[in-house]
């Protein structure tokens, strides 16, 4: 069994440690706890994990946010791969901090990362983990809230919930979106 994790963010310095490349984040931690490591490859920052009989391929895309869909396209066609075996991280203002959703379909919801998913693998059946990073901004400061670091209350929390998640991505490759969505849904 072959899976492609797909942690969304953005490259460069300046969106490191920022709400919106919290998919990123879970990413980066679940290839070190495999003390394995990213390889640069097209579109994306690729590592590989075998996870008891399972092979997980985890990507960063290198396209920014907005054109994370060519790399999903790309390496879906690579490792000829289904939309069910694909899982996303991706960050969600609708959720609030402290939780995570896993669900198996579902629109962007304004999400540009999943909106450009969506419209190159021509479906919005795919499994995602939506990592809520809450809403508290003030009205027309969503942009700086979404691009901005995480509060230092929120840092002190951040490091558990990335091994929620972590976990949420073992439980799916292991036992299935089923199971990964009554255990983490909660």
């Amino acid at each position: 069994m072959k899976y492609l994790i797909i942690g969304l963010g953005n490259i460069g310095d300046e969106y490191a440690n920022t709400r919106h490349n919290i998919g990123f984040d879970i990413a980066d931690a679940l290839v070190e706890k495999y003390k394995e490591t990213f390889r640069t490859d097209r579109y994306a920052d690729v590592a590989e994990i075998s996870l008891r009989g399972r092979q997980l391929i985890v990507i960063k895309p290198n396209t920014y946010m907005n054109l994370s869909g060519k790399a999903v396209r790309h390496w879906m066609q690579q490792l000829k791969l289904k939309p069910e075996n694909i899982f996303v991280l991706v960050d969600d203002l609708a959720i609030p901090f402290q939780k995570i959703r896993i669900r198996g379909n579902g629109s962007d919801a304004g999400h540009n990362g999943l909106k450009s998913i969506q419209e190159l693998i021509l479906t919005q059946n795919y499994p995602r983990l939506r990592f809520g990073i809450g809403s508290n901004f003030p009205k027309g400061r969503q942009v700086d809230f979404v691009l901005g670091k995480w509060g230092n209350e929120e840092l002190i929390e951040l490091p558990s919930l990335i091994q929620k998640s972590v976990q949420a991505i073992e439980t799916f490759a292991l036992r299935g979106l089923a199971a990964s969505m009554n255990e983490f849904n909660k």
